[in-house]
């Protein structure tokens, strides 16, 4: 088995390699928060890289409830053609495309002023900007089953779309991210408590979902192999859920971990010279795949072809890449090609976590939106600069955002 060795699915499809393009947050939804020409722009600079997976970034299934402003919706047909042309985009030169499907829960900027829920009433805690995050109202029973509604519902309409597959993210601190965590999760009913309770929306959705689309269409999970916070969602709980998805019908499960809170996710924050420090979710994932059933993923860090060969070589069945392909769309034909391209950006050493991240995420924004203008990259962009850019940009985009809710509003 190598890096360029086709990956069959538990369904049946067949992964033409063993490369992931990992999802991002790219803000770049149009007026109406379906794909922008921009954003197709960007998929068809990735599907020419020859990546054998491409998963989306976020793609919200509640229009009240993002992860961030510019955010692409997808809950009902209104706009289903342009999700078709982004679909085409991605698939252009044979790759897997899975939609991302997510909410955010009580991760949702307070700049967008709408009603945060979360599984219990319990705010983000990260220090002087908290603030950045209202907090939430506890979900009932109600609001449960309508996200798990929404989720499958989305999963639909991603189908009819022409995506191959669907990835539903359970990690990084969002919303069944947060059922998931005893941190976060404090409900005394049957979605509290135990890990069979606290993981029962995540596996009730993917019932849903499995159930509701035709047997070769992809769906995959995005879990954390641990959230990093003393208490939380831990390895052995990642475990337990990893097998919990087993009987399901799961293809995939993509393991990541970290949150808005303790932002392991965002590796590329530090500095990664050396080879034990990319790849950083790997030992987690080796774990892990003594028990699972269904082939793994794993994702952070990787940026080096020997780092990726190392992660299909320990058993794991694909690299999940995502701020080396924000630098380097062509990265894995590259590779296959024998290029020793090792894209990076700035490293950022900043002592606050949450600030470093956020500066990682925008410098990696940054590039996407040169990217989505047939513009060169520039990796070496000042984390500074691309933060403050980012910042303003957010501002602008929620501003739009929240005249589109009110239009919304006044026309329901």
């Amino acid at each position: 088995m190598s890096l360029f060795s086709p990956l069959t699915l538990p369904n049946g499809a067949v992964v033409p390699n063993r490369i992931a393009k990992a999802a991002m947050e790219e803000n770049m939804a149009d007026d109406d928060h379906a794909p922008s020409a921009a954003l197709l722009r960007l998929y068809e600079a990735w599907a020419g890289g020859e990546a054998g997976l491409i998963v989306t970034g976020n793609v919200m299934v509640d229009a009240r409830a993002m992860t961030g402003p510019g955010g692409v919706v997808l809950e009902d047909e209104r706009h289903l053609d342009r999700f078709a042309a982004w679909a085409k985009a991605g698939r252009a030169r044979g790759a897997q495309f899975w939609m991302q499907i997510n909410h955010p829960g009580r991760q949702m900027p307070a700049s967008l002023g709408q009603e945060t829920l979360a599984p219990s009433a319990i705010a983000v805690n990260i220090g002087a900007l908290s603030r950045q995050f209202p907090m939430p109202r506890a979900m009932t029973a109600a609001d449960i089953a309508e996200v798990e509604r929404r989720f499958v519902a989305t999963a639909l309409l991603a189908e009819r779309a022409g995506f191959t597959g669907v990835e539903v993210h359970a990690a990084h601190g969002y919303l069944l991210s947060q059922f998931l965590s005893p941190l976060s999760n404090r409900r005394q009913d049957k979605w509290g408590g135990s890990l069979e309770n606290r993981a029962r929306l995540l596996l009730d959705i993917v019932r849903g979902i499995r159930a509701a689309v035709a047997p070769g269409f992809a769906v995959a999970v995005k879990l954390n192999s641990a959230d990093f916070q003393r208490g939380g969602f831990s390895p052995e709980d990642a475990r337990d859920v990893v097998a919990m998805l087993a009987p399901l019908g799961v293809d995939l499960v993509e393991l990541s971990g970290g949150s808005y809170e303790a932002p392991a996710m965002m590796g590329s924050t530090r500095d990664e010279r050396t080879l034990a420090r990319e790849a950083y979710f790997l030992d987690f994932a080796r774990e892990i795949a003594t028990i699972a059933t269904m082939p793994l993923m794993v994702t952070g860090g990787i940026r080096r072809r020997e780092v990726a060969d190392r992660v299909i070589d320990g058993g794991v069945a694909m690299a999940g890449i995502a701020t080396a392909l924000a630098i380097a769309p062509d990265l894995p034909r590259n590779w296959r090609l024998g290029r020793p391209d090792v894209p990076a950006l700035r490293p950022i050493a900043w002592r606050n976590k949450q600030l470093a991240s956020s500066a990682h995420m925008a410098a990696v924004k940054y590039q996407l939106t040169r990217l989505s203008r047939r513009r060169r990259t520039a990796p070496g962009v000042s984390p500074a600069w691309a933060l403050l850019v980012s910042q303003a940009d957010a501002r602008c985009r929620a501003g739009r955002y929240r005249r589109w809710m009110k239009e919304r509003r006044a026309a329901a």
